[in-house]
């Protein structure tokens, strides 16, 4: 059996919240245009666990979790001129961005704020901490259990 692996991912909740992820079930995590978040994204694998992280809010928080439910594709959206997030160097005969899909889990019951984490010495490590501005971050299974204790899942 595979060893499985954590992720967090970042989301603007005016732009796909974690209720919208709750409400469509699964979705696309298209628009990804930086590389090291792009290879992250290369690197997940069917049933990762994914925390659900709301960015640009009032508190920024992870609010809940996911699953990966589809390995990285290329991202279509890329080839799109009338995407949000069109790169006409990225083409279907040579993507340069990919995308996976994930799953909705459960909410957090108690949403674990970014002050909450910065406040925690066992997540300093943690790159949502060390590296803040990157859309898809890696997370390790103890971050991850501290977390879900932190968000009384």
């Amino acid at each position: 059996m595979a060893k499985k692996n954590y992720w967090l991912m970042k989301s603007e909740p005016s732009t796909y919240s974690f209720d919208d992820l709750k409400k469509d079930g699964d979705s696309e995590w298209d628009g990804v245009r930086n590389y090291q978040a792009r290879n992250n994204m290369q690197a997940m694998k069917v049933g990762d666990g994914v925390l659900f992280y709301h960015s640009q809010s009032k508190p920024n928080a992870i609010v809940g979790t996911a699953v990966v439910v589809k390995e990285a594709y290329p991202d279509f959206t890329a080839w799109d001129a009338k995407s949000e997030h069109p790169d006409p160097k990225s083409t279907k005969e040579k993507p340069i961005w990919y995308m996976v899909d994930i799953k909705a889990g459960k909410d957090l019951p108690s949403p674990v704020s970014l002050e909450a984490v910065k406040a925690t010495p066992a997540l300093s490590k943690m790159w949502l901490v060390t590296h803040s501005r990157l859309s898809v971050q890696p997370v390790t299974a103890e971050e991850w259990d501290i977390i879900m204790r932190m968000g009384k899942a």
